[in-house]
C-alpha cells in the first residue's frame, strides 16, 4: 500500500526527511510518531502528493508519486482519506454538506450524495448535527466531521495528522478505536501522533522519526 524507498526532502537548509525507507502492506494499522519537527507531516504531505521528494521513490496504492502527472492527482486523492490537524472544515456550509462536498467533487447525484453523507455522520454518531455549523460543535465532533469526510469515499488509505491533538485521553482512546475498526474493514490507516501515551494505550505498528530520520520500526513505542 505505501512504498518509501531512500526519500529526502529539504525545505532550503532545513533538511526535514533523510533516506527513509518504510513499507506498510495493505490492510495494516500503524502509528507515524515522534517529536514536534522530526518530519511527520511532511512525509504525509508527500503521501498524498502535496509535495514531491527531492530524492527517492513513493508508491501509494500502486502509483508511483514522482513519476505520476498532475492532471492524474485528483483521480489519485478519490481513493485516500486525509484528516488535517485543523480539520480544514469548510465554516459557512453545514456539516451534512462538508461531508457531501467531496462527494460533489467526483460527480455524484445529490440524492446519493445526502445518502451517502448521512450514513457517514451516523457512523460517526453525529447524524443528529447535519445541519449544525461547524462553529457549533465541539472539537471533538469537529474531529469527527472531519473523519465523516475522509470515509465517505470509501478509500482504500486514511492518512491522519495529529488527529487527537485537541482532544482529552478518552477521547483520544476512542478515536482511534474507531480508527481500528475502519481499518478491520479493510482500510490501510496510518496515524501521525506525537502522543507515546496513546500508542501505549492502544499498541500497533509504530515507525518512529527523529530529526527525518527514521529510527525504529516495531509494535508499540521502543523503550
Amino acid at each position: 500500500m505505501i512504498l518509501l524507498e531512500e526519500v529526502a526532502k529539504s525545505y532550503g537548509n532545513r533538511q526535514a526527511l533523510r533516506g527513509i525507507t518504510a513499507l506498510v502492506e495493505r490492510g495494516e494499522f500503524a502509528y507515524l510518531t515522534g517529536p514536534s519537527g522530526a518530519g511527520k507531516t511532511t512525509l504525509l504531505r508527500l503521501l498524498y502528493r502535496a509535495e514531491l521528494p527531492d530524492a527517492g521513490r513513493i508508491v501509494v496504492n500502486g502509483c508511483d508519486l514522482v513519476a505520476m502527472r498532475r492532471r492524474e492527482v485528483p483521480a489519485f486523492r478519490r481513493r485516500l482519506g486525509v484528516i488535517f490537524q485543523d480539520f480544514k472544515l469548510l465554516r459557512r456550509r453545514s456539516v451534512a454538506e462538508n461531508v457531501g462536498f467531496v462527494l460533489s467533487l467526483v460527480g455524484l447525484p445529490d440524492r446519493d450524495q445526502q445518502r451517502r453523507a448521512y450514513l457517514a455522520l451516523r457512523r460517526m454518531g453525529l447524524q443528529h448535527r447535519s445541519a449544525a455549523l461547524p462553529e457549533e460543535l465541539s472539537g471533538g465532533e469537529q474531529q469527527r466531521v472531519a473523519i465523516a469526510r475522509a470515509v465517505v469515499l470509501q478509500p482504500d488509505l486514511i492518512l491522519a495528522d495529529e488527529p487527537t491533538g485537541n482532544l482529552d485521553p478518552e477521547r483520544s482512546i476512542e478515536l482511534i478505536e474507531l480508527f481500528k475498526t475502519i481499518n478491520y474493514q479493510g482500510t490501510t490507516v496510518l496515524v501521525a501522533t506525537h502522543d507515546r501515551m496513546l500508542i501505549e494505550a492502544q499498541p500497533a505498528r509504530t515507525l518512529v522519526l527523529e530529526r527525518g530520520r527514521l529510527v525504529a520500526d516495531g509494535f508499540g513505542v521502543p523503550r
